[in-house]
């Protein structure tokens, strides 16, 4: 891959969207930093390599029912991807919740090298 596009950008999403971990990690580097936004540092926390992550989506996947990410807004600027959110997902125990998220995607070689991910917190 020469150049990062809206249709590989979205082919990644429906990876996430189908809920399959395998699908997913296909798209993903040997070496990726995910930084998630809920953690202790300034950075949120921080998931290191392929296995590890995919530890973290595969425990994502097995605790609902169905989660999707409906693209609001895609931008590309060289090597990255920032990408708006409404993340809705239904539990396995019959609760829902949903919320705007922000993702800011870097790829090298056709793999993504790094996730950062921002999301709006719901007061109820």
């Amino acid at each position: 891959m020469t150049e990062l596009t809206r249709e590989f950008v979205d082919a990644v999403g429906d990876a996430f969207n189908a809920n399959d971990v395998d699908a997913v990690m296909a798209y993903i580097d040997d070496n990726i930093v995910f930084d998630h936004a809920a953690g202790p540092e300034a950075y949120g926390v921080r998931f290191e390599g392929a296995e590890t992550v995919r530890g973290v989506f595969k425990g994502l996947f097995d605790k609902v029912e169905n989660v999707h990410w409906k693209t609001l807004d895609c931008r590309i600027a060289g090597d990255k991807a920032y990408c708006e959110y409404l993340r809705t997902a239904t539990h396995k125990d019959g609760t829902k919740e949903e919320y705007q998220s922000i993702d800011i995607m870097t790829f090298k070689d056709g793999k993504m090298v790094y996730k950062d991910t921002y999301y709006k917190i719901r007061n109820t």
